[in-house]
């Protein structure tokens, strides 16, 4: 008898692990391997506009504390979304005696109206400390600078697509009231917004092909690769369906390897972007990293600097994005 009850425990708790590994790890769709096909004049023409954006948003510390720097930034980013025939809005808010703005456009129906269902893809803009911040977050400022312009002519017909350049990510407001993407995602949430979910790009720039160049809070060592040449797909719970979408469609679409899955904000760097604002509010939301100091060995330094990214990764991935977010705006 107490035989058959270790069994049926041990019964029990492989198939408690199956389910977990099945819901936090499992994806739509193959991974793409093997060689990577060759740069196109597509891609070598985006990675030149990307790397131009990092250049221009992130060659020295922009944040609070480096206040012109950050004002230099934002009217940067607006000035090139005006030249795309976007009306930027500004969310302004105070820290101390300093103004700061979250800086949106917006793709929609023309009868668009509150219960529009919408779609938020966004980056923040400014850097840690005395970083630069090419790859954290140039890199992911860039990307959506880049989506703004090839989803131009996209012309949703029932949804409505927000691009956002967020504020204040970074220490000490990140994960707090003053982060500019939670101060969005209060308002969207105040005003009872109808949101499919929100996509975090979040430093987008660095990969390698050499084996033992990648980590990974524990336990997720045991189940991914060891070589940096991917680009993960990560939801906080509550985003798996989301996720799915996102995942099938950018694999669909794109030579380039992935990887991804579900986990609570509890797992080191989970949470470590602006999803996790819209997650505290209810909120589908998943994060698209190339996971920063899990391989950045440049993450919140000085040395993060435009040089450091790779641009025609980068491009490869945005355009990706492009048609990931064509599909999931039909």
């Amino acid at each position: 008898m107490v035989a058959l009850w270790g069994a049926g425990l041990l019964l029990l708790l492989v198939a408690a692990l199956a389910a977990a590994y099945w819901y936090s790890l499992s994806l739509p769709g193959e991974t793409f391997t093997g060689t990577p096909p060759p740069v196109t004049d597509a891609e070598r023409d985006l990675a030149a506009r990307l790397r131009r954006h990092v250049e221009a948003i992130a060659s020295v510390p922009h944040n609070v504390q480096h206040y012109a720097a950050l004002e230099r930034s934002a009217a940067y980013i607006e000035a090139e979304l005006e030249g795309l025939g976007y009306a930027p809005q500004a969310q302004v808010y105070d820290i101390g005696a300093k103004p700061v703005r979250n800086i949106a456009v917006e793709l929609a129906p023309p009868d668009a109206g509150p219960g529009t269902p919408s779609l938020v893809v966004g980056a923040h803009y400014d850097s840690f400390g005395p970083a630069p911040g090419a790859n954290d977050n140039g890199s992911g400022a860039a990307a959506v600078l880049e989506l703004a312009r090839l989803l131009k002519d996209a012309a949703p017909k029932d949804k409505r697509l927000r691009l956002v350049l967020f504020v204040n990510e970074e220490p000490p407001y990140d994960r707090t009231p003053d982060m500019g993407s939670y101060r969005y995602a209060k308002s969207l949430k105040d005003s009872g917004e109808a949101l499919i979910g929100m996509i975090s790009l979040e430093t987008l720039g660095c990969y390698s092909d050499k084996p033992g160049t990648q980590e990974y809070p524990p336990p997720f060592g045991l189940f991914f690769p060891d070589t940096a040449n991917f680009i993960a797909f990560v939801a906080l719970p509550g985003g798996r369906a989301f996720l799915q979408h996102i995942v099938a469609s950018f694999r669909a679409h794109t030579q380039f390897p992935t990887i991804g899955g579900t986990a609570p904000d509890q797992v080191a760097g989970i949470g470590w972007s602006d999803h996790w604002s819209f997650w505290r509010f209810g909120y589908p939301a998943v994060m698209v990293t190339d996971t920063a100091l899990f391989r950045y060995r440049h993450y919140h330094e000085p040395t993060d600097t435009p040089d450091k990214v790779d641009y025609d990764k980068l491009a490869r991935i945005t355009l990706g994005l492009e048609q990931a977010l064509r599909d999931l705006l039909r």
